[in-house]
């Protein structure tokens, strides 16, 4: 798109629309672009996603859309340097690999047990290559990366925002928050998106005026592609902003999508809406003026589409209570809802009413694809800090488990357990000798539930922690497959109502471990691993045992303590943890030395696993998990 020196507002559409509670949305706005001024208008009556241009990217279910290099690593140890490369899901079984120092091959015959190799004694300034074996023959590598190793850990610099100051005279400064990955450029590498918090972000339940938030992207050389301010109209803390980084439209190359107001201006200069209104009340919160969803260019941050918020805030009041608190809590996803492309989820509302929108970005324009709207029933109440995404009917498409609620994939309620609201949920094949994927939550009422496992399909209790007997709920809850003593996911929680580990059938199996957080899969076996603050511990029966502390950062949100990001974007199929320097001058990206026998394919192609990856960062941040179990 043509830089101007000025860039007029984006005018976005005039008034608000009434959001009906309908399935099979038409509503469709086009951004178009002319010489820097880009004006959103909407065509009534738009046609759905194109089946010609769906299934020229159609995905086999499980899978994703997106394309994958090698992700080659060298990491520096005290025995060599740790090298490790991803297997592919396009790779012909049997695939081996050749490892290359500079031009010599180091390992003696093709390596076929795991996707990593450990150079003992070799010089830190090694260079390394690997070549797929295919049939007995060596092939060219499709990325003609090479690369040096890194000492421990890697940083990728950052250029802190500059601070401010309240118009109630309050001072601020940044801090790097929730990070997402995405393939930008196109060229098989993930990016880096960064969302920056001002020191004064807020609960919903706070009063007080915020900084502005700022998401930035990065190559992971530390070279920054752009940056969007959200502006004042966007209010800061864990559940107002929620950005989600995917292919929606199918080129190959990552966008960005989030709420957006008046004010708000893009990577290359746009304004969205009035640049000089100011919507804050007295209390700071954003309680008038439009809402806007908007869909940027991963490349270079400009606004591709621009569409009215939906739904729309309405009377305050009927989400709950009158001043701003209920009204703002927000949620997104991205889910294969048509099981061959991916669409956006961004929703409003949990305490009370719950609308969730499915979006299409096809074409350079956004079309709402459904609206499930809870009214008083259904839905109502049943909501998380949370969500997650998975195909937990074995149709092929995505459904939406909304906390204690899943919406189906074409926008009905599939089910609702009426446990109500909670701080913690984990979706996965918890327990893989029964069929299916399990769904686990936490509960905060004191008249449910501490906790239920329940058919993600049908939402039939499997097993469940008794009432809370008038004591609010754990805080924190996870299901995770940390101990070899037992077969499948273990269960485990925050606070007295938990108390202990529980196997897949509710049996309690041994001692809690140290942290209820999030977890990772770094040693060699299939088991995960404890990541809580800025360390990962190893679960034994008698103890836990350290395996890393990080070295000069920080985590985020509070007590949450979650890092900006944990995810298998590098080397072999286990995965990274991103925590920010303590100073907030780089993302420092950890990635294990640890050998392995296990050899499989990437995480990020399991589509459970990478639509997971992308909501990571919304609201009360949880781990990943694919649609299989690794043990």
């Amino acid at each position: 798109m043509k830089r101007i020196n000025h860039h007029p507002p984006i005018n976005p559409l005039p008034g608000r629309r009434s959001v009906p509670r309908l399935v099979l949305a038409t509503a469709t706005a086009v951004a178009v672009a002319t010489a820097g001024i880009v004006t959103p208008t909407v065509a009534q009556g738009a046609p759905g996603p194109d089946p010609a241009s769906a299934a020229s990217v159609r995905a086999d279910a499980g899978t994703t859309t997106e394309k994958l290099n090698r992700g080659l690593i060298s990491i520096r140890s005290d025995k060599g340097n740790f090298v490790s490369w991803r297997l592919l899901l396009s790779d012909p079984a049997g695939t081996a690999f050749n490892v290359y120092r500079g031009s010599k091959k180091i390992n003696a015959t093709p390596i076929t047990t795991a996707t990593s190799y450990l150079d003992v004694g070799a010089p830190a300034d090694a260079t390394y290559s690997v070549r797929p074996v295919t049939g007995g023959v060596e092939l060219l590598s499709t990325a003609a990366d090479e690369v040096v190793p890194f000492a421990t850990s890697r940083d990728v610099p950052l250029q802190i925002p500059p601070g401010g100051t309240t118009p109630s005279g309050e001072s601020y400064s940044y801090s790097a928050n929730d990070a997402s990955v995405g393939d930008l450029d196109g060229d098989g590498e993930y990016e880096i998106v960064l969302k920056w918090d001002p020191s004064n972000a807020k609960d919903n339940s706070q009063s007080g005026y915020t900084g502005n938030v700022y998401l930035d992207a990065y190559k992971l050389n530390g070279t920054r592609l752009w940056r969007i301010d959200l502006g004042r109209n966007i209010r800061a803390g864990a559940h107002y902003t929620q950005f989600q980084v995917f292919d929606y439209d199918g080129d190959g190359r990552a966008e960005v999508a989030m709420k957006t107001a008046d004010g708000t201006r893009s990577g290359t200069g746009q304004v969205i809406g009035n640049a000089n209104a100011d919507h804050r009340n007295s209390s700071g919160y954003v309680l008038a003026g439009p809402e806007f969803l908007t869909v940027f260019n991963g490349q270079n941050g400009a606004v591709l589409s621009t569409v009215n918020y939906e739904p729309a805030r309405g009377n305050v009041s009927s989400w709950g209570d009158n001043y701003g608190n209920r009204v703002d809590r927000f949620l997104a996803a991205t889910a294969y809802v048509d099981g061959q492309r991916p669409s956006l989820i961004m929703a409003r509302g949990y305490y009370t009413r719950a609308v969730i929108v499915a979006w299409d970005f096809r074409n350079g324009s956004l079309t709402r694809r459904w609206t499930y709207d809870s009214g008083s029933g259904g839905a109502y109440g049943q909501g998380n800090h949370n969500l997650s995404v998975a195909d937990v009917d074995s149709d092929g498409r995505d459904e939406i488990v909304y906390g204690s609620a899943t919406i189906n994939d074409n926008g009905t309620l599939m089910y609702s357990t009426g446990y109500g609201h909670g701080d913690a949920m984990h979706v996965g094949d918890l327990i893989p000798s029964r069929p299916g994927i399990e769904v686990f939550t936490i509960h905060e009422s004191s008249n449910q539930p501490a906790a239920d496992v329940h058919a993600g399909s049908n939402g039939q209790v499997i097993w469940r922690r008794p009432a809370n007997g008038g004591v609010e709920g754990p805080g924190r809850g996870v299901a995770a497959d940390i101990y070899a003593g037992s077969p499948g996911a273990e269960f485990w929680g925050a606070g007295t109502q938990m108390g202990n580990l529980y196997n897949g059938s509710g049996a309690s199996i041994g001692r809690n471990p140290s942290s209820a957080n999030f977890v990772i899969w770094w040693d060699g076996d299939a088991q995960r691993e404890l990541l809580d603050g800025t360390h990962i511990d190893k679960y034994g029966t008698g103890g836990d045992t350290r395996l890393l502390t990080g070295s000069g950062v920080a985590s985020n949100n509070g007590t949450k303590s979650t890092p900006a990001l944990s995810a298998d974007i590098l080397g072999d199929w286990r995965e990274e943890v991103i925590w920010r320097t303590s100073n907030n001058s780089a993302l420092r990206i950890y990635s294990t030395t640890d050998s392995t026998s296990i050899a499989r394919p990437s995480l990020m192609q399991d589509r459970q696993y990478r639509v997971a990856v992308a909501w990571q960062n919304t609201a009360y941040n949880q781990p990943p998990h694919p649609s299989f179990a690794i043990g």
